[in-house]
């Protein structure tokens, strides 16, 4: 019995797409592998580990050679995310926040300024964190409490954010705030913030169920001054900005779960291998083969979910309905997958002493962020009774 680790679906790939795979594929075996336990125990990705990422390209799939990024597409990114959730989902989030949600707000919204000052960064050194969510606006993202007012040709910015992905590590942040709260979503405003802004402080760093080396962080905005040059699209539009960029995130967020259940699908698939029972190999008794190919079956379905919703983004097509569905259905097939691989390790896989119990808590999360199941169904409802 083999490991699924040479899909099908891969054989569509282009041989620029086949590189960065394997090269993803090759820098998660040999640089991400060894530091996984000890990253998840000390809830940080290793800084030196972040360069790696910074000088192999995947931190700047998409971003265009003369600002020093990889001139990729989204579904290269996609492939990315996936082989590094496959080894950690934390190091895969990292890669994913900064291609699907801070890059590509950039690069869709960004004036030729902003681009040029900040493009290059993003793609050599500076990690970028996305942050929308608040104590009291998860679901409901538009009841932002965080406000912004304009003070000359400025914008001072005041608040609070929650669940702040990469809040820890990240120099530049995508701030979300409403500066005419009368007008409610039609208020909010999308800013770009830099670290060293005066006022802005890095508040709480959350002690979370899985992905633990990603950080995950409280913002504190307390009369931060940002220049009008700052503004990401136009005052008002914030909300578009917010919700396209979500529609291409999903589709990140279900390339991880997608890498997590590979994951641990592989390390099942030689731990049934290994471990004896009745005087044979576990491999070897129906009831276990048939949980296996109903598991791979799963895992093959939301793969090509992903592809076919990144494959829609890259060609300019619709894809707000296959995004949904490919987070949706992703998602729950991780926790799905997650769970039998435990299930399969016996009395083993509840404890540390395997890696299927991390990927069973890292799965958790799937559900929940970026637009929790419910609202993804609810996206997709909309959108199919629109016709």
């Amino acid at each position: 019995m083999t490991t699924l680790t040479h899909p099908p679906a891969l054989t569509a790939l282009t041989e620029d797409e086949a590189m960065f795979r394997e090269a993803a594929r090759d820098f998660a075996e040999s640089e991400v592998a060894p530091r996984v336990s000890r990253m998840e125990a000390a809830r940080h990705i290793d800084s030196d580990l972040i360069s790696l990422l910074f000088e192999l390209g995947f931190m700047g799939m998409e971003i265009p050679e003369h600002f020093g990024g990889t001139a990729g597409s989204f579904f290269t990114a996609v492939l990315v995310v996936e082989e590094l959730s496959r080894v950690d989902p934390s190091v895969g989030v990292l890669v994913d926040v900064q291609n699907t949600l801070v890059n590509n707000a950039l690069l869709s919204w960004g004036t030729p300024e902003q681009l040029s000052r900040h493009l290059p960064p993003l793609a050599s050194g500076t990690v970028g964190a996305y942050a929308l969510s608040e104590a009291g606006s998860g679901s409901d993202a538009f009841a932002l409490a965080s406000r912004a007012v304009r003070d000359g040709s400025d914008w001072v910015l005041n608040g609070r954010k929650m669940w702040i992905t990469s809040g820890a590590e990240a120099g530049l942040f995508i701030i979300f705030a409403n500066v005419e709260p009368e007008m409610g979503y039609k208020g909010i405003t999308a800013f770009i913030v830099e670290r060293d802004m005066p006022g802005f402080s890095v508040g709480k760093k959350e002690d979370k169920l899985g992905i633990r080396a990603s950080s995950t962080t409280e913002l504190v905005l307390d009369d931060v001054r940002v220049p009008r040059e700052n503004v990401l699209g136009e005052p008002g539009q914030g909300y578009k900005v917010a919700i396209e960029t979500l529609n291409e995130g999903r589709i990140g967020i279900g390339a991880q779960m997608v890498g997590l259940a590979q994951g641990a699908f592989d390390h099942t698939a030689k731990y049934v291998q290994e471990r004896e029972q009745f005087g044979r190999p576990i491999a070897e008794f129906q009831a276990v083969q048939f949980q296996l190919a109903e598991i791979a079956t799963e895992i093959e379905a939301a793969r090509l979910m992903v592809y076919n919703a990144a494959r829609l983004k890259d060609q300019g097509s619709r894809f707000l309905r296959e995004g949904a569905m490919a987070k949706l259905f992703a998602s729950r097939m991780a926790q799905e997958v997650s769970s039998i691989c435990i299930d399969l390790h016996g009395g083993y896989g509840f404890t540390r002493e395997y890696p299927v119990e991390k990927y069973y808590r890292d799965a958790k999360i799937g559900t929940i962020y970026e637009g929790t199941s419910n609202m993804q169904l609810q996206t997709i409802a909309k959108d199919l009774l629109r016709g």
